[in-house]
Order: C-alpha cells, then structure tokens, then sequence
C-alpha cells in the first residue's frame, strides 16, 4: 500500500511519483519562502531517512519504508554523520 496516494485524476493502487512528492513539497516551501535549489527527490529521501533514524526508528523497518533491497544503501542516505555538532571537532573546547 502507497504511503501517498493522488487526490486528482485517475485513482489507481498506485502511489503519487517522487516527482508528483516533490511538486508538493516544492508548491509549500514557495508559499513557505524556503528556497530549494539543489534539492531534488533524493534529498527529500535523505531527509526523512535521517528523521527516521534520528528519533530511533528501526534501520530495517527504515529500508522497508524507503522499498530498498540493501540496507547499507540506508547508510547513504543517513545524513546524521555529517552534522557538524557530532563532529569531534566542534566538542574540542579550546583554552
């Protein structure tokens, strides 16, 4: 079963594209003022991959959502190693 599914046009069992996902999320951060050069569906998927795991969801339970065959490809897209506050660097407190 789809986790999104279109409002308009012909109902089918088929979920919305990652480009129909990507026009929605794109329509409310116009409204929004966010401006989204360089982002495109795969970051869309990076960012709820990184949401997931970062409030605890199980990694495979993450990889049945996003319908990977591999789970290392769940590491890919996890983005928490490249925040800068779980750098070593920004802990190093300086005298």
């Amino acid at each position: 079963m789809p986790l999104f599914i279109p409002l308009r046009g012909k109902l089918t069992s088929a979920g919305i594209t990652a480009n129909g996902i990507y026009t929605v999320v794109a329509a409310y951060a116009k409204k929004a003022g966010i401006e989204l050069d360089g982002l495109g569906v795969h970051g869309l998927r990076a960012i709820a991959d990184t949401n997931a795991l970062e409030h605890e969801a199980d990694i495979a339970k993450v990889q049945a959502w996003l319908g990977h065959s591999n789970i290392s490809i769940i590491k890919i897209y996890d983005r928490r190693e490249n925040w800068p506050e779980d750098s070593p660097t920004f802990k190093v407190k300086y005298c």
